[in-house]
């Protein structure tokens, strides 16, 4: 018995320190939405911009989008593509389209920061992420360069949760249902559709960039809200505009169909820290802007 006393406490103390290393691996694999980067002077949002488009331009990203939503007039947005990551997503087509968009976001005090290509991908290529990932590293590596890296934040999601990620039970994944906005004859009557709406500001939206791929017939559109009743400005403002590199929200096109994730899953993934009081202050959102974008999809002032 007396040998048998330590063997046991050591075994013991094997167990909790297994478990305490097993939880300390869990929480490395969190990642986080966004990344702080280096600051900017602060001064007036325009020159901020092309501040960041020539740093960011210096790393081999090309510009393809400005975003400074109303109702938010201290934040902007900058949007930026690389070569490889959209052959890649070339290569993968279908609704891999929507992550063409790499976000970068900046304060009128000269704060900056981007998206974390680590988790957005994650999410978004969802099982094809390991074919793309040689890019998302060449990407996360040059917004680091250009831009500087500081602490993730905005949240924590275990990678392994990315993938398949919603907010709660019960609630919409990346490929829900009601994701799916408008069918069309075809791939060039949607993106006509598409194209005409934004150019008309239908349900008070503009765009803010674009990406086609004719021949994989895919697109995505970076898409304004700006209605003062229900647009960015309102509901930003109440759950966080520090998160300011989660926007614009997306409009793809895939061969005929026209989708936008619905908000319950797009907002949260962009804000995972949210709490569920926070959420009900803006339960309205999710269907508002799928009626807006469902405009846009359908080429109507009138969604329904």
């Amino acid at each position: 018995m007396r040998t048998a006393l330590p063997k046991l406490e050591i075994a013991v103390k094997k167990l909790i320190l297994c478990c305490m290393l097993l939880c300390a691996s869990q929480l490395s694999l969190a990642l986080a939405p966004y990344m702080h980067a280096g600051k900017l002077p602060a001064t007036d949002l325009p020159t901020q911009l092309v501040q960041l488009e020539k740093m960011l331009q210096a790393e081999g990203f090309s510009v393809i989008g400005r975003h400074t939503p109303k109702g938010l007039p201290q934040h902007a947005s900058l949007v930026v593509t690389d070569p490889a990551m959209q052959d890649a997503l070339r290569n993968l087509g279908g609704a891999a389209i929507i992550a063409s968009g790499i976000r970068v976001g900046v304060q009128s005090d000269g704060s900056v920061s981007y998206m974390n290509p680590d988790y957005w991908y994650r999410a978004y290529l969802r099982g094809q992420f390991k074919a793309a990932q040689p890019a998302v590293k060449s990407v996360q590596a040059r917004l680091a360069k250009a831009l500087g890296e500081g602490q993730g934040f905005g949240g924590d999601v275990a990678e392994g949760d990315l993938a398949n990620y919603r907010y709660m039970f019960g609630m919409e994944r990346f490929d829900s249902t009601n994701s799916e906005l408008k069918t069309h004859a075809s791939f060039d009557e949607a993106l006509k559709t598409v194209q005409t709406s934004l150019t008309r500001h239908l349900g008070n939206t503009s765009r803010v960039y674009e990406v086609i791929m004719s021949e994989q017939k895919i697109a995505v559109f970076g898409v304004a809200m700006d209605d003062a009743g229900d647009g960015e400005g309102l509901w930003v403002n109440k759950i966080g505009a520090d998160h300011i590199a989660g926007l614009p929200y997306e409009l793809y096109i895939v061969d005929n169909k026209v989708y936008a994730l619905y908000a319950r899953y797009r907002i949260a993934l962009a804000w995972p820290a949210l709490g569920m009081g926070q959420f009900m202050g803006i339960i309205s959102t999710p269907d508002a802007i799928r009626n807006t974008l469902l405009r846009v999809a359908v080429g109507a002032d009138r969604s329904n």
